[in-house]
């Protein structure tokens, strides 16, 4: 019966995302606002069903590896029930923003990541872009949970929770909100910094809940009312068909790796941040937006 009210709850909540992308999408056409475009819309539809799939075809193994750990080897049990799922929720986000964190700073992992970022667009409908493999490899960095004794299920239903209210920031409906608000929890303002383009805002506010993450590990930025966000990647791909859309950044990677000459350079390619180059003629965001700073 829990499950069953779990699994209810979560349909519930991904119905009222639905609701409200609709009735976003409704005001943006009224309103003339042009935060929808059809065909980008329709493209995130395309890349949330690709994500769907994958997840549908390896939650199985998911749920198997996740519940093997806490069977056999979890290392302790919280028998409190309050404080197993405040743990478990602030464990779970916690673990995501590594996720997250890896996805813009390891280059193989970006080429996956990317397709979340690509619309020039930012909308609710924008939140079901998504990263199409990234079910594969996202239980390996949840593993950590199943060692400290919380189950398979909880973890999953903890992270299609959280998954929903990082749905609920891609808005640009929403302004800045309270100050203590915008200190402790990702906000609107705060996830439109991620999707920007902008030189000073890219690679930050990786936390899908709090935003505390950031803040203790470097990686926050405010949203500067004086800076005009442009939404989408630094390079759009000439080909915006959704098929090059999940492979382009892959496409670019392995073009750089075959004209790498060393091989360490090669593997290089595959580990450090996107823009990293081995004669330097690209740079990665880190070395961009120090130089800005000191021209600031």
């Amino acid at each position: 019966m829990i499950e069953f009210d779990k699994s209810i709850t979560v349909v519930t909540l991904f119905g009222f995302v639905i609701l409200l992308s609709l009735v976003e999408m409704y005001f943006s056409y009224a309103h003339d606002s042009k935060h929808y475009q059809g065909r980008d819309t329709l493209t995130n539809m395309y890349l949330m069903t690709a994500a769907f799939m994958v997840n549908v075809t390896t939650k199985a193994g998911t749920f198997m590896l996740l519940e093997y750990v806490y069977r056999y080897h979890r290392l302790f049990q919280i028998t409190n029930i309050y404080l197993y799922w405040l743990v478990l929720i602030l464990m779970q986000d916690f673990l995501y923003w590594v996720l997250h964190y890896t996805g813009h700073y390891v280059r193989f992992f970006w080429a996956m990541h990317v397709t979340h970022h690509s619309s020039a667009y930012f909308n609710l409908s924008t939140g079901f872009r998504s990263t199409v493999f990234e079910p594969l490899y996202r239980v390996f960095f949840y593993l950590p949970l199943a060692l400290m004794g919380f189950s398979a299920f909880d973890i999953l239903f903890a992270y299609l929770i959280t998954q929903i209210y990082g749905n609920l920031v891609h808005t640009q409906t929403i302004g800045k909100l309270h100050p203590i608000f915008e200190y402790i929890f990702v906000t609107p303002s705060h996830h439109r910094v991620h999707h920007a383009s902008n030189l000073r805002y890219l690679d930050k506010n990786m936390g899908m809940v709090l935003i505390l993450w950031d803040r203790m590990f470097g990686t926050f930025q405010k949203e500067i009312d004086e800076e005009k966000i442009i939404y989408g990647l630094t390079k759009q791909p000439e080909d915006t068909g959704a098929v090059n859309i999940i492979f382009h950044e892959f496409k670019a990677l392995l073009a750089d790796v075959k004209r790498a000459p060393k091989l360490t350079d090669k593997i290089k390619y595959f580990l450090y941040p996107p823009g990293w180059s081995h004669d330097g003629s690209t740079q990665t965001a880190r070395v961009m937006q120090r130089q800005l700073l000191k021209s600031e």
